[in-house]
Order: structure tokens, then sequence, then C-alpha cells
């Protein structure tokens, strides 16, 4: 067999070009986003040195415009639902990140609606766990100017989670855990940049028979540091405390800091919160949306463990409708709470009353 005939290796082509944009604008340089004939370069201000966002002005002859989401717009007394791009022309870095996350921003001066493929770089600031501030030029008649930039075609990133969540099984290990005996941490290898995600089974669940589960989202604060705005902590060690007296069962451990939003996000939206936000009105100056967690990992690694029926130990009736969406039976419900404390029973109330977390609030708070 000649050298040119023989076989390449053969890779998922819409994998491989999602990781590259999103590593791409983690790196602070463009991305071309594709769609047909048309295409447009983003940067995201999260990330670009303010060097580059001076230089991708000057290559687009100040055309360039800022995504503002419809949750920032709506905080700053844009009347509309929708993402709306406003003209960055003369102002600089420090003030289109101003415009995009800052408390007290003024409201812009113009701004029209954002068309599909421009709200699209939001989906993948998402994927990149970046503020959705996107700085956005229509290149469709700029010719090369953009040719050494990464390109992807719109198309590859919607559904980009749900088509991402192949995972498989890495080692399965047992670890004794303080007041609950053996469990076995099974490590799963998948999704976005290959993360490593974890499930902690305890005791011996009959996988052939209604299973007890808890998802949890890593909340580093809370859970390994005993932060006092949350209840993420508590929740952790009671819900593993429910399924040892369950008879067993497991909790799936989901790399998802900040509700989706990832650890950068978070902090700054605590940073707003110390000023007196609720945490959505927090995550809305910053463009997030209240929760932007997903659920198809748990299924993955569910359907791995052979098990497709559960009882859900949860506030949250999202995992419910996600595991559903995923195929997997949901037999039951039965909550998992926390302390109460005076610095999180703020954020407990609005968690119950603007996000339909399914708490009785007032008898936690009487009991404490």
């Amino acid at each position: 067999m000649s050298k040119s005939s023989q076989p390449a290796f053969q890779f998922p082509t819409a994998e491989i070009e999602v990781e590259r944009a999103v590593s791409e604008l983690r790196y602070g340089r463009p991305v071309v986003i594709s769609e047909g004939d048309r295409k447009i370069a983003a940067v995201a201000l999260d990330c670009v040195a303010p060097s580059l966002f001076d230089q991708f002005a000057a290559i687009t002859e100040n055309r360039h415009g800022l995504l503002l989401t419809a949750p920032r717009a709506a905080r700053l007394g844009i009347g509309t639902e929708r993402d709306v791009i406003t003209p960055l022309a003369g102002l600089s870095f420090d003030a289109a990140s101003r415009l995009a996350y800052a408390l007290g921003a003024e409201k812009p001066v113009l701004c029209q609606p954002a068309d599909a493929l421009a709200s699209q770089s939001a989906e993948l600031a998402r994927l990149a766990l970046l503020l959705p501030a996107m700085v956005l030029a229509d290149v469709t008649t700029m010719g090369d100017r953009f040719a050494g930039c990464c390109e992807i075609a719109s198309s590859r990133l919607r559904g980009a989670d749900a088509a991402r969540q192949r995972f498989d099984k890495v080692v399965r290990t047992r670890v004794p855990l303080k007041d609950l005996g053996d469990a076995d941490f099974v490590i799963f290898r998948g999704g976005l940049a290959q993360k490593d995600q974890v499930a902690i089974v305890v005791g011996k669940p009959d996988v052939s028979k209604t299973v007890p589960i808890r998802i949890h989202s890593s909340c580093i604060t809370g859970d390994l540091c005993g932060s006092l705005k949350c209840d993420c902590g508590d929740q952790l060690r009671n819900g593993l405390t429910l399924l040892k007296q369950a008879g067993g069962g497991v909790l799936i451990y989901l790399d998802q800091e900040g509700r989706g939003t990832g650890i950068g996000a978070k902090m700054r939206a605590y940073g707003y919160q110390h000023l007196g936000l609720d945490t959505i009105d927090a995550d809305a100056e910053l463009g997030l949306a209240e929760d932007h967690r997903r659920y198809e990992a748990a299924v993955a690694m569910l359907r791995l463990l052979d098990i497709s029926k559960v009882a859900v130990y949860t506030n949250n009736p999202t995992k419910i409708a996600g595991l559903k969406l995923g195929g997997i039976e949901v037999e039951a419900r039965a909550p998992v709470n926390g302390r109460v404390t005076a610095e999180n029973e703020n954020y407990l109330r609005t968690k119950t009353l603007r996000a339909g977390h399914m708490m009785d609030l007032e008898t936690l708070v009487a009991a404490e």
C-alpha cells in the first residue's frame, strides 16, 4: 500500500469544531460563526485583551457591536424580550465592559434586535463558561481579514450539549466515607473538553428496581469551604445520608459550578449580591439566565450504570424534567434540605419564590 493511500484517522468533525471554537474564545481570540454565506466574527469581553479589542475595532472599521442578552437588556431598561445589539464605535474596552455587565450602566442610545446568528454567539459563550458579553461584526464582505480565525457553522452549536454527552466509564473504586461507610466512586469521561464526572454509589442499590438518586451540581464555596451563602454543602451531605437511609442509591456529582455559568461568573454575581441583589437579578446583570445547568450528562451516566427508573431527592423541578426528557423514569420525588441561616435565607426565598424550587421554606425557617 502506497503512503498516499494509507487510511486516515476519522474524527467526529462536529465535536472537534465545537472544542476548537470554545478554546479559541477562552484564549481571547476571534471566532467566526457562519450560516450559509453569512459570517460574523465574535470575541468575548470576558477574556479578550484590550489591545485585541482595539485591533478588532480597527479591522472591522468600527462596524462592531455588543450583544446584550435579553436579561441584560431588561436590567438596562431596554423594553424587549429579545437579545439586542448596540454599536460600539468610539467606545473603549472599559466603556464596553461597563455597558456589558457593570451595575448602574446607562441605557444605550442606539440598539437593534439581534438576529438568530448573532444570538448564537451567546450559546458559544455559554459552552465556554464565559459571560455572554460578545463583541460582534458582520464580516461577510470583509474578504480574508479573519481567514486565520477558527470558523464554526451555527448548526454545530445548536443542541451541542445533547450531541456531545457521550461518556465512557473510566474506573470504579471503593472509598470509605465518614458516617456512611464504604461507597463506590465511579468516574466517567466525556462531554465538552472530555471532563471527568463522578457518580457516588452508596450501598448496593438494585438497578433492576427503582433506584434512589440525587443529582448535585458542584459548588466549590458550599461543598468544599462551607459557605453560609447557600445550602449546597448541607444538601450534598444530607443527600448522601438519605441515600444510605433508603438502603442505597447514587449521587451524580456534576461539574457545573454556578448553575452552569462557571466559577468566574459566580464570583461576579456574588459581588453583586453583596450589594443587595438577589441571585437571579445578579445573574441578569451579567447577561445570564436564572439557570444554565443541563442534565444530559446525568442521563448518560445513569444509563452506563444500567439505571432506568429512579426516585429523586431534589427540590428542583428542572432536574426531574431533564431526566424525563432523557428517557429516565422518575417514579418518586422527595425533598433534601439544608440548614436555614441568616446568610442564606434570602437566597432560599429567591429559589422558592422566583425559581420554582419545591421547598416549604416557612416550616424550615420556623424549625431553626
